[in-house]
């Protein structure tokens, strides 16, 4: 068979809406990213996978690639699985390579909540089923598996402090594309606020006597990210070190009410198809929409958290809905290398009751 590998990757910085990236379009975002990752590229590649949520529609990933300047003869294909659209893009484009459709792929993506035409989101659901916003779906999940605002008030710090300690250090550097005039350093994240403080003078903010807080929960934000994607044969012939090799995937559903529980099953299911257990995955990066989703999928599979988002995730720095996906596999991509990690798996709870798992095998 032929294997699917990432030979590169990169984001963008994460803005808040209305922030440090509210003038760029989407396609601009993105175009930042896939300039890095094409450049010195000797080849042409076969197409343009890239996810989006929030808008403004159309065909973002060819609009992008015209916009980077590659040539018209690149098609470009758009995906919306809402938050999980980044992560389903590289599945993707990692399943083409495996049945030869291509040998070179741009996969990824980005949103601009700041530039979204849209007042209100999409319907994930039928009202008949229930169709909760997000926040409120995250009390359910939090009623559900029995996590309570300490717990999620302790995970969230973690992601601050470690999204801090990962700032300080420079871990995010090998991540991050230049943008002009604009620091590499994402916006909502900010060293000198005291978390710990700011966690227990919050109150809940989407039910009466809940638990979900504005700092237990992500942002809404902007940014890109993407990945090359190549066959094992064709990165040997152009000279790419591969870091990541697809090994499966699996996406699967669940009640509506309860999107963040979605990699729950997902999760089980692919380490089950290929005999493995929570022990054989050295890290996981699952994205922290919410604390209480984090912790009900750590509780239920028993993930150490010395294995989850190690270096920090979304609460603390941002969700731009389409890219996120993607920057969960770009983390991993430099995490694998950082800390000699074997198994890995990216993962993703999304609006309307799904879960995307995405199994990862180290090359290095």
């Amino acid at each position: 068979m032929t294997r699917a590998v990432i030979v590169k990757a990169k984001r963008t910085v994460i803005g808040k809406k209305g922030g440090i990236l509210k003038q760029y379009s989407p396609e601009q975002l993105a175009s930042f990213v896939m300039k890095d990752i094409i450049q010195d590229l000797p080849e042409q590649i076969d197409d343009i996978i890239f996810g989006n949520a929030v808008g403004p529609g159309g065909n973002i990933a060819r609009l992008s690639g015209l916009e980077t300047g590659l040539s018209v003869a690149v098609p470009g294909m758009t995906i919306d699985r809402q938050c999980g659209s980044g992560l389903e893009a590289i599945r993707l484009a990692c399943y083409l390579v495996q049945g030869g459709a291509g040998q070179i792929y741009v996969a990824g993506g980005v949103e601009s909540s700041s530039q979204s035409p849209y007042d209100k989101r999409a319907r994930f659901s039928p009202e008949k089923l229930g169709d909760p916003d997000m926040g409120v779906a995250a009390e359910y999940v939090a009623e559900k598996y029995g996590i309570t605002r300490q717990m999620q008030d302790e995970y969230a710090l973690y992601s601050y402090q470690r999204s801090i300690h990962s700032l300080k250090n420079g871990r995010f550097s090998d991540e991050l594309v230049q943008i002009p005039d604009i620091p590499l350093q994402d916006e909502g994240l900010n060293p000198k606020v005291n978390y710990e403080r700011m966690l227990h003078r919050l109150t809940p903010c989407f039910k009466e006597n809940g638990t979900v807080t504005l700092g237990n929960s992500c942002g809404i934000n902007d940014g890109a990210s993407a990945v090359l994607i190549m066959s094992e044969e064709k990165a040997k012939e152009l000279g790419y070190q591969p870091i990541l090799r697809f090994v499966d995937s699996v996406v699967t559903g669940v009640n509506p009410n309860y999107p963040a529980s979605g990699p729950i099953p997902a999760i089980s299911q692919l380490l089950s198809k290929h005999s493995l257990s929570i022990q054989d995955i050295d890290l996981f990066e699952l994205n922290e929409a919410f604390a209480s989703k984090v912790v009900a999928c750590a509780k239920e599979l028993k993930i150490p958290y010395e294995k989850l988002n190690i270096e920090g995730g979304a609460i603390a720095l941002g969700h731009p809905y389409g890219a996120s996906g993607a920057i969960l596999v770009t983390r991993l991509f430099y995490e694998v290398q950082r800390y000699k990690a074997l198994f890995s798996i990216s993962t993703i709870g999304i609006g309307g009751g799904i879960g995307i798992a995405v199994l990862w095998e180290s090359m290095i």
